[in-house]
């Protein structure tokens, strides 16, 4: 090997980690490093504000045991996972296939299913509050005028968070829907003309041609819908508090209430902690399970 290859091979590693270092720089500062405060703080005894710190060791996470709001929180989060996540994928992939076709004013139909995307989320949760309102709301008037009873809504334990849940639908269908539009248009066009001379309907080329040549999207789509789906916060902040009765109360409102209402940074972080290993393990499951079954162009 002759030194002016290796002269040039380490000016080449050197750009490349002056051009890596303020992502790394980046990561460390605001990923990297409150993540080991955070696992520092859930081992001490800290109040916001105080400058006392007492270590505990793991009583923190011994009290999660007997925590029942914590319990309560992490169920409402994974039905909210588990429900929006579907049924997200399920109408943007439908609203996909429908505008991948030639359709008259289709630009128009794409913005309007995107412009949800767009809204500001503590926006959106106002005008939601406005569409759930029990007494003038629009969606109450449209059950009234169908003769089907009203509900409160937001403010009945029992619907508060399948309202959270169907609004988040709206709000995350149109983000998936552009992903998946793009992944389709990278569907050779030849498959389609092939099943339809083969008496092939729609429904088996959707479930034995679409999905499987898009699975790559669909499963960055499924893990994108778990990062946010465990960044729910404003939404409840804005349109129930947590409430009625704790019925919508997530681990991130609840984090949230433990830290700055309960001012206990402790106690909070130990939480914090928690979610974040239930995520990482959670993508795991979804990677041994679903990402076995990607099917990428060119592999045999």
């Amino acid at each position: 090997m002759s030194h002016s290859y290796r002269l040039a091979r380490r000016k080449e590693m050197l750009l490349a980690y002056a051009l890596l270092l303020p992502s790394l720089a980046f990561l460390a500062v605001f990923t990297y490093w409150p993540i080991v405060r955070s696992i520092w703080f859930s081992l001490h005894d800290v109040m916001l504000g105080d400058p006392k710190v007492f270590w505990m060791g793991a009583e923190n996470y011994l009290r999660l045991l007997d925590d029942g709001l914590f319990w309560k929180a992490l169920a409402n989060t994974a039905f909210y996972t588990l429900t929006t996540i579907p049924l997200s994928i399920i109408a943007a992939l439908l609203l996909a296939v429908a505008l991948d076709s030639k359709l008259r004013g289709l630009a128009i139909y794409r913005s309007a299913f995107f412009y949800p995307v767009m809204i500001p989320s503590v926006a959106a949760g106002m005008v939601w509050v406005f569409l759930y309102a029990p007494g003038y709301g629009p969606i109450n008037e449209g059950l009234d005028l169908l003769g089907l009873p009203k509900l409160d809504w937001l403010y009945d334990s029992q619907w508060a968070l399948p309202a959270i849940v169907f609004m988040s639908i709206w709000k995350y269908s149109g983000y998936f829907m552009l992903i998946l539009l793009a992944a389709l248009k990278l569907v050779p066009s030849d498959l389609y003309e092939a099943a339809r001379l083969d008496g092939v309907g729609p429904i088996n080329r959707l479930l034995h041609i679409t999905i499987p040549l898009i699975s790559p999207t669909l499963y960055f789509v499924i893990i994108i819908g778990l990062l946010h789906s465990y960044q729910i916060f404003d939404y409840v902040y804005v349109m129930t508090q947590g409430g009625p009765a704790d019925s919508t109360n997530v681990l991130t409102y609840y984090i949230y209430q433990n830290g700055f209402q309960y001012q206990d940074i402790g106690y909070a972080s130990t939480i914090a902690n928690t979610l974040l290993l239930f995520v990482l393990g959670l993508i795991g499951i979804v990677a041994l399970t679903l990402g076995r079954r990607v099917h990428y162009l060119g592999e045999r």
